[in-house]
């Protein structure tokens, strides 16, 4: 469906706008009481969130590409069935299909307390559905079916790029109990450290059986980031530092101090299995406080 099409169908007068750029993609735009937000069709991506009387919330590069089948750096990007490379396809797209994909926008409901949307996709023997509710917190539901005749598995996470003051000098809690895997050093297993996690390089990092929330604390800006999560046991932690960001088109180098991705999911160890027709569910919850 083109911006028209959706307008006719879903726009919310003075609270959801659709609009569509020189290269068709389309998104919706969220306005109410202070708070704003935008999502993309292509990918299902949050590109924006900014609650009431906050500075925004959500990353998304200045050098982005907003083109059909680009992915689209920043934001929320829907990442499933599976994370980084394919395990037997090298030509298969990073990160799965859905980050690129176009996604069926099925309702959209002004609330009292959140502008939701609901999204669908088939997906490679999935029915996803996602629900995307923007308020006072920016609430965010993934849901995976089965369709196939047998057992299946995937790995999911919504990587969500977070904006930081300076993330040489924010600290990522709730980690401190879980061991991880370190991307930059050959896959190397690390035990847990007891301490809140800080970066002084290129940090990629995919954390297993994270019992709980996190937050990132950014004292310099005067605010935490609380995440909370239902259904996700892993937990990523990722910048890529100047110099591997300067080779990023659609990133460089004057970005990469702005954001931290921080990012719920269940992927390596943590992969879910599913059976035939089951369902699983994956909810994450980000709010901000004064910290």
């Amino acid at each position: 469906m083109n911006a028209a099409d959706l307008a006719n169908r879903f726009r919310v007068p003075g609270v959801v706008e659709f609009s569509e750029n020189e290269h068709g993609l389309v998104k919706a735009v969220v306005s109410r009481g202070g708070m704003t937000g935008e999502l993309y069709l292509q990918g299902a991506q949050v590109t924006a969130w900014q609650p009431a009387g906050a500075t925004p919330v959500i990353f998304t590069s200045s050098h982005a590409v907003f083109a059909p089948g680009k992915a689209i750096r920043g934001g929320i990007p829907v990442i499933v069935p599976w994370f980084g490379p394919h395990p037997s396809d090298p030509k298969a797209p990073q990160h799965g299909l859905a980050r690129t994909a176009p996604w069926q926008l099925d309702k959209v409901d002004a609330g009292p307390d959140a502008v939701t949307f609901d999204l669908s996709l088939a997906i490679e023997g999935f029915a996803v559905t996602y629900r995307v509710a923007f308020g006072g917190a920016l609430d965010l539901t993934l849901t995976m079916r089965n369709t196939r005749a047998g057992e299946t598995s995937f790995e999911e996470a919504l990587h969500t790029y977070f904006c930081v003051s300076d993330v040489a000098r924010v600290a990522v809690s709730g980690l401190e109990s879980s061991a991880h895997i370190d991307k930059t050093a050959n896959m190397a297993r690390i035990p847990p450290s007891g301490a809140r996690v800080t970066l002084a390089k290129e940090t990629d990092s995919v954390y297993l059986g994270v019992p709980g929330g996190l937050a990132i604390n950014d004292s310099n800006a005067g605010r935490r980031i609380v995440i909370d999560k239902t259904g996700a046991s892993s937990a990523i932690v990722w910048n890529p530092w100047p110099e591997k960001a300067a080779a990023m088109a659609d990133l460089g180098a004057d970005n990469q101090p702005k954001f931290i991705c921080v990012e719920t999911g269940n992927v390596a160890d943590n992969r879910v299995h599913l059976a035939p027709g089951a369902t699983h569910e994956m909810t994450t919850r980000i709010a901000v406080d004064a910290g």
